[in-house]
């Protein structure tokens, strides 16, 4: 028996693969398959990449440097991630590093709520912005409540830190749609009322299977400014090239005053995340010290990570790579859901796509049961086609984030593993509606 103590991506009580390498795109298990890594935030460039890997064993012979100490790679990844990422942002003032998205996000919350004295935040529905700290009270899907969901039924949450105000969230489906289909004006009509007394409103672009479009974000962005609300962008999954360009907030004409970064930030090589603040807010920092540390934040092998993959994702010309794969998901998703009956909605952008089933609401998931929903069941078919797909522990859901550099090929593989575990969710479906 195993001695860890894990949570698995999917839920239910099938077992986990284990893995024992991989290449590419590629897992290698311990049984021998070679699988379709088809659901990985935190790999950008996939499995061991020539040139992270020499960035890592370069970067091993490295002193260790403390966050409260100045570390030269440190200084050159925040100019990279300013001069390469950021190009043309001319907002941004500065950035800090971390370790974990969940961590980005309540080192920027806990400096919201210091700088306006506000407690109250605000997110929109079904979102999950990590689960530490603030950032555990600011996921609203209940099965990431990060407590225990006990399995005889019933869960144990902790108490939640601060007062949380929800948003309406957006649809950005391609195939099938939410109940409520009225213009973004009218869905937050009422948001700067929502957002009053609020610290800061925090969005991020793909939690749930709900994608934004630009007419979303201009207008929490223009409530939020109403409401006097510091308006965090959570691009942990999606910044660093995932949506097709360095950022999913570029894809509107509103500006965040903090962003937040992780997952493939480090190219996968490295566990690293970051805050990025615009100049408005270092000009409310001044004067002050911002009392927050972490002892292996901004580590020189991180950070070294992070000046690779910059430099990789612009040199390979990752985000056109990131943009051709999003046209041909697109056309093949909705190939697929016309022929599954199974498939109530397709929704996505980038490399970052959600396939939701029809079946129970979501809102009544806890995800405190033994059995194996029917999301990790189709998982677990597709995975004897040839592919690994995650379903972030939702019982309808199953998301794809190959890495970045899927060929069309390896892309094909992976929607046919799909499309072959979609035929079990086409039978049970079958079977309820006759």
């Amino acid at each position: 028996m195993s001695r860890l103590l894990r949570t698995g991506l999917n839920a239910g009580d099938s077992a986990p693969l284990t893995v024992v390498g991989g290449e590419g795109v590629y897992f290698h298990l311990k049984d021998g398959r070679k699988l379709i890594d088809g659901s990985n935030t935190g790999g950008g460039l996939g499995h061991r990449h020539p040139r992270m890997v020499e960035a890592i064993r370069n970067a091993a012979d490295t002193p260790v440097v403390n966050e409260g100490w100045t570390w030269i790679g440190r200084e050159q990844a925040a100019d990279d991630l300013m001069d390469t990422a950021f190009a043309g942002e001319d907002w941004v003032g500065g950035v800090r590093f971390c370790i974990s998205g969940s961590e980005a996000n309540d080192m920027a919350l806990s400096l919201c709520q210091a700088l306006s004295q506000k407690s109250a935040l605000a997110t929109r529905e079904r979102a999950y912005h990590g689960i530490v700290g603030l950032s555990r009270s600011m996921t609203v899907q209940p099965h990431w409540h990060g407590g225990l969901a006990v399995q005889a039924g019933g869960s144990r949450l902790p108490a939640p830190m601060a007062p949380v105000k929800i948003l309406p969230a957006p649809d950005g489906a391609i195939y099938g749609s939410l109940p409520d289909n009225r213009l973004v004006a009218a869905r937050l009509a009422d948001a700067t009322e929502t957002l009053s007394g609020t610290a800061a409103t925090i969005i991020d672009y793909t939690q749930g299977g709900n994608y934004y479009d630009g007419a979303y974000q201009d207008e929490v962005a223009r409530h939020a400014v109403a409401a006097d609300s510091i308006w965090i962008a959570d691009e942990v999954v999606t910044g660093a090239g995932r949506a097709g360009r360095w950022f999913a907030f570029q894809g509107a004409e509103s500006r965040p005053d903090i962003v937040t970064l992780g997952k493939s930030l480090g190219g996968g090589a490295a566990a690293v995340a970051a805050v990025v603040v615009s100049k408005r807010i270092v000009e409310l920092l001044k004067g002050s010290s911002w009392q927050n540390y972490g002892t292996l934040r901004g580590h020189p092998i991180s950070m070294a990570a992070v000046s690779a993959y910059l430099k990789v994702v612009t040199e390979e010309d990752i985000l056109a790579r990131v943009r051709t794969m999003e046209t041909f998901f697109k056309k093949r998703l909705i190939e697929i859901a016309r022929n599954h009956p199974s498939v109530s909605r397709v929704a996505g952008q980038g490399l970052h796509w959600t396939v939701e089933l029809h079946g129970p609401d979501w809102r009544n998931w806890a995800g405190d049961t033994m059995e194996n929903p029917i999301a990790s069941r189709v998982a677990t078919l597709a995975m004897d086609a040839g592919a690994v797909i995650g379903t972030s522990g939702e019982q309808t859901s199953l998301f794809l984030a190959p890495p970045l550099i899927i060929s069309e090929q390896d892309a094909e593989r992976l929607l046919a593993a799909l499309d072959h575990g979609l035929d079990l969710a086409d039978q049970e479906y079958k079977h309820r509606h006759h």
